[in-house]
């Protein structure tokens, strides 16, 4: 078979350029350190909230890689992605709640200031090390609502564009 051939299927799964992957990763990564650092071993909200945060980023490259054999299922597996990191947000909220802190208000200069750092091109986690590693939970809680508020405003633009082009696909969309 000759190298230029063009291929039965164009490649797909190019996850790690998508914001909303990238913004997963750092929700996922953040995470793990929340969980370590300030919930007790044993507690069984450490699993759920390490593994909504898995859930979310696995699916949405599991749903980029099916994009060329499967519309719907990138669809589908996109749509459990954002329904992880939704169960994700309310568990920092219930951290908060429980703990009678304030959750940021979205206008706060904290707030502010977080989305801002998230919100740079190829941000990763390394630009919220430090802030995970010496705040306290209230801060690295509200920290996470933002980033995870970021992630699933970008999820739901991408399940939309999804959508139409799974509509689209399926000859639904054409009038």
């Amino acid at each position: 078979m000759a190298m230029n051939q063009e291929r039965l299927l164009p490649p797909h799964g190019n996850y790690r350029e998508l914001k909303s992957f990238q913004k997963a990763e750092i929700v996922y990564d953040l995470t793990y350190r929340f969980c370590e650092r300030f919930l007790r071993k044993g507690d069984r909200t450490i699993d759920q909230m390490v593994q909504a945060a898995r859930s979310g980023k696995q699916n949405i490259l599991e749903g980029s890689k099916a994009s060329g054999t499967s519309k719907e299922m990138e669809l589908k597996l996109t749509n459990v992605a954002r329904a992880s990191l939704e169960e994700l947000l309310a568990d920092y909220e219930d951290f908060l709640r429980v703990r009678q802190a304030p959750i940021w208000d979205k206008e706060s200069k904290e707030a502010l200031y977080v989305r801002r750092l998230g919100g740079k091109a190829g941000v990763t986690y390394e630009a919220f090390r430090e802030f995970v590693e010496t705040r306290s939970g209230e801060v690295v809680a509200n920290i996470a609502l933002c980033l995870l508020n970021q992630a699933n405003y970008l999820l739901d633009k991408q399940i939309l564009r999804l959508e139409r082009d799974f509509l689209k696909e399926a000859g639904c969309g054409s009038g």
